[in-house]
């Protein structure tokens, strides 16, 4: 089943002969390889790029492993390059690659080629494009299927899929499983035997006993402000462990880099600053937190706001918890201090959105208390409210937006109704 991922593609298409090493990256299994060799060169060939032009290595397969081997791989090269045409390089878990930054900086040189290629989660991190890559990287970071990708080729009413996606996930692999045992042991199979073995590899874990249980303990609580010292403390009350906070700093860490969690930071919205701890950790993949916990833990509002997190990083925001002091007078007028809580301030350019994720607002007392926040903000900036009931987009008399979760995802531009 071919999921087109527009987003994505048009993304490398706007990078082509910019002179720089294209890196896509993201979580194994999220469509990576398919975007390169499927949906990119198919791109290629469409605009006239002729098949001869476009190498293939995938290092990971058997039929490519000889060049792995720095020598072969570039003798290899120059051997296709046999004129002035531009050649499109486009490498495939490239972290198997031995001296791979070295090789690929210096095929750059050559001049008539453009260089697009991916690398595996655990193996292969983003902050590692600046460095090894000398200024020469471009990072373009891919997520699992959207939503709206999803729907593409979900046969359901858009109320049976969102509850679908939000328990199995938008791993593209998922759609093609048609029994909940399918997709279950796929996930259970997908987290032990490639994610968490992808850690251990690189990071030399010899017991992972400790990294699983911190995966679970992080699983059961998503949208909950954390940081390493409380998780350790947990470690030690309740597992009756004798883990330390950096070793539980540093597993943190690992599983960010790994694309599998994301940390969002406290920001201070008054005082227009970053509060230090705690923040709150969110999954990549609801299906693979879902399966972490043997699907036993389906708290719909906390995976709403997980999914709404997950959609807004895939638009490209920045996105941070919002912490708000407030002071208010009682009733016998002593003064009383509180922080308000707004669920995401995204951020990006000169535009800023304060938005609330809200699973239901039953009553007009639900509906205050999400607005409350919001209306606490002394700015302009757009102020919006998303409910996990259909109903249509509404703008309160205080300016701010109400809209389902489904005008949310299904919309590129909901953030601007």
């Amino acid at each position: 089943m071919k999921i087109n991922r527009p987003n994505y593609l048009s993304k490398l298409i706007s990078l082509k002969g910019n002179g720089m090493i294209k890196v896509v990256t993201g979580m194994r299994r999220c469509g990576k390889s398919f975007l390169l060799y499927d949906l990119f060169a198919t791109e290629l060939l469409n605009q006239g790029v002729e098949r001869e032009c476009i190498v293939e290595v995938n290092f990971e397969s058997y039929r490519d492993r000889e060049l792995r081997d720095p020598d072969a791989l570039y003798q290899y090269v120059q051997s296709r390059i046999s004129d002035e045409r531009i050649y499109y390089l486009l490498f495939d878990e490239v972290q198997m690659l031995k001296d791979f930054q070295d090789v690929l900086n210096g095929l750059l040189t050559m001049g008539n080629v453009d260089i697009y290629v991916t690398g595996s989660n655990a193996r292969f991190l983003s902050k590692d494009i600046a460095t090894e890559f000398r200024g020469r990287g471009f990072e373009v970071r891919m997520y699992p299927l959207s939503f709206s990708e999803f729907m593409s080729v979900y046969e359901g009413s858009k109320s049976a899929g969102l509850k679908e996606y939000m328990l199995y996930g938008g791993l593209p692999q998922i759609v093609s499983y048609q029994s909940e045992v399918q997709k279950s042991d796929y996930l259970k199979a997908l987290f032990d035997e490639t994610y968490i073995r992808d850690i251990q590899e690189r990071y030399n874990i010899r017991k992972d006993d400790d990294l699983k249980e911190l995966i679970n303990i992080l699983a059961s609580g998503i949208g909950s402000l954390t940081n390493p010292n409380n998780l350790a403390n947990t470690f030690r009350s309740v597992k009756k462990s004798s883990i330390t906070y950096d070793t539980v700093s540093n597993y943190v860490d690992y599983l960010c880099d790994s694309f599998l969690i994301e940390s969002a930071s406290r920001y201070d919205i008054k005082g227009k600053k970053y509060i230090a701890s705690p923040c709150k950790y969110y999954f990549m993949d609801l299906g693979l937190r879902n399966a972490r916990l043997n699907f036993r833990q389906t708290e719909w509002t906390h995976l709403m706001e997980n999914l709404v997190y997950n959609e807004l990083r895939m638009r490209g925001l920045n996105v941070d918890v919002g912490s708000l002091p407030v002071v208010r007078r009682d009733d016998d007028g002593v003064q009383q201090r509180s922080t308000l809580e707004i669920d995401f301030v995204c951020n990006r350019g000169s535009k800023r959105y304060y938005v609330q994720s809200a699973y239901r607002l039953p009553t007009e007392e639900k509906v205050r208390q999400e607005e409350a926040p919001l209306l606490a903000v002394d700015d302009s900036f757009k102020k919006i409210v998303i409910s996990g009931e259909e109903g249509p987009v509404l703008r309160s008399e205080n300016g701010i937006t109400t809209m389902s979760i489904y005008d949310f995802l299904l919309n590129p531009d909901s953030l601007e109704l």
